[in-house]
């Protein structure tokens, strides 16, 4: 198997092409005018990707972002010379800086899979963040809003490359278990097929709101979030 974050890197921002940053960004920026206590600039971007988020963000903050990914990273880098991008896992990384605004977005949160792992991860939210500053975080389904057997196809059409993607979901616990198949042709070479396995925790509402609030957050979820049926954790420092 490959991994959609390391060996298809170069395939992320055509495969996800349907996906509006800007329009969520101006979301975010909604969220952090009418949350934000702190009076800073500084935000932070976990598990940041390929960097389209910030490549909006960057018009009023002070960005940095930081993914598990080397390979994501690095077409990041290219894109935006002028932000600070380092590899660094969630659950642990240690940054020598605070910040007024911490976001996660795009499910990645779900990488933590356990709720331990998750728990640690929101305090180290909570260790790098102003008073005053808010943590955004997109998360995936929950168990009770995760449906099991649900075929999904995404395609990008392209003039030279054409990328089809389609997986079923599959429930192990609390984690989402995806098996992606890929086809990918570009042009002048042979069609290449690709597997890659995904499996992301699926968190209780209430017990996410709980790991907030003992981390240090006021904490509240928005059912009306980035994508349809994912919603929204919001928390500001005490």
């Amino acid at each position: 198997m490959v991994n959609m974050y390391k060996e298809l890197a170069k395939y992320y921002d055509l495969i996800y092409s349907w996906k509006n940053y800007e329009k969520e960004t101006a979301k975010i920026y909604e969220i952090i005018k009418n949350h934000k206590k702190s009076d800073g600039i500084k935000l932070l971007d976990v598990a940041c990707g390929t960097g389209k988020h910030i490549d909006y963000l960057k018009e009023n903050f002070s960005c940095t972002g930081i993914d598990l990914n080397e390979e994501m990273l690095e077409i990041a880098h290219r894109k935006m010379r002028n932000v600070s991008f380092k590899q660094a896992d969630m659950i642990n990384f240690s940054l020598n800086d605070s910040y007024d605004v911490i976001t996660c977005l795009f499910s990645a949160i779900g990488y933590t899979k356990s709720y331990d792992n998750l728990e640690k991860t929101i305090i180290n939210f909570s260790n790098h963040l102003k008073t005053g500053g808010i943590v955004i975080i997109e998360p995936f389904f929950s168990k009770s809003t995760y449906t099991v057997g649900l075929p999904s196809m995404t395609t990008y059409n392209g003039e030279d490359i054409k990328i089809a993607r389609l997986n079923t979901t599959k429930l192990e616990n609390n984690i989402s278990v995806m098996e992606m198949h890929y086809l990918i042709v570009e042009r002048d070479k042979d069609v290449k097929y690709f597997v890659d396995k995904h499996e992301v925790g699926l968190f209780d509402v209430d017990r996410f709101l709980e790991i907030m609030k003992t981390s240090g957050f006021k904490a509240e979820f928005l059912k009306d979030g980035l994508m349809k049926g994912r919603g929204l954790y919001i928390g500001v420092k005490s």
